[in-house]
Order: structure tokens, then sequence, then C-alpha cells
């Protein structure tokens, strides 16, 4: 599903001002690609990716091609889980957030 610019935009305008929001932003793409749900991750990283650091300045931080990130990050996209590590690792360096991974017992 494609975004409205005003939900782009008003997305950009709360994370440039509130960095809980931009944690949590990330923190739920990281837990949908723990959960298995791929297509949702990208988008969540799609989406803080475009309200925060922006395509071309991430690619000179993770030495990749902004065109090919983009793609990654795209609906159709299959990130290897090097360049996913590459991307998070450097978007958790930037937020200065450090996510864990706990185990949970699921009920039945």
């Amino acid at each position: 599903m494609a975004l409205s610019r005003s939900f782009k935009d008003t997305v950009k305008a709360r994370a440039d001002r509130d960095p809980e929001f931009r944690a949590a932003l990330l923190g739920e793409a990281v837990e949908a690609f723990a959960a298995g749900d791929a297509d949702s991750g990208k988008a969540l990283i799609r989406d803080y990716i475009n309200a925060t650091i922006g395509f071309d300045q991430l690619s000179e931080a993770v030495a990749m091609d902004p065109k090919n990130l983009m793609r990654m990050f795209g609906p159709r996209g299959n990130p290897r889980l090097a360049n996913l590590s590459a991307v998070l690792r450097e978007l958790n360096r930037r937020e200065a957030v450090h996510f864990k991974v706990e185990p949970e017992r699921l009920a039945g």
C-alpha cells in the first residue's frame, strides 16, 4: 500500500521532534522481522529511513548503492541477511538504541 504524501510528511515531522517515536518505529521493524513478517519489517524500515537519515546518507554509511537500498526495502525486495544486519547496525548506532530479543512461551 502506497503512503500518501501527507502521511509521509506527518511521520517525518514527528520523527524530527520525537526520539522516542523514532526508536519505537525502528523497534516495530525489528519485531516484525523477528516474528517472520518481512513485508511489514521492510515497510517500517523504509518509513524510518525516509523520515530520518534518507537513503543517500544511509548508503554512504553502509557502503551500498542508494538504489539498491531502496529496492531492498521495497515491496518486492529480498534483503540478504548481511545487508539487513549492516543497515540495522547503522540505524541502531544512529539512534543510540540496542534491541534485546527475549524468548516468550506461547500459550497452548
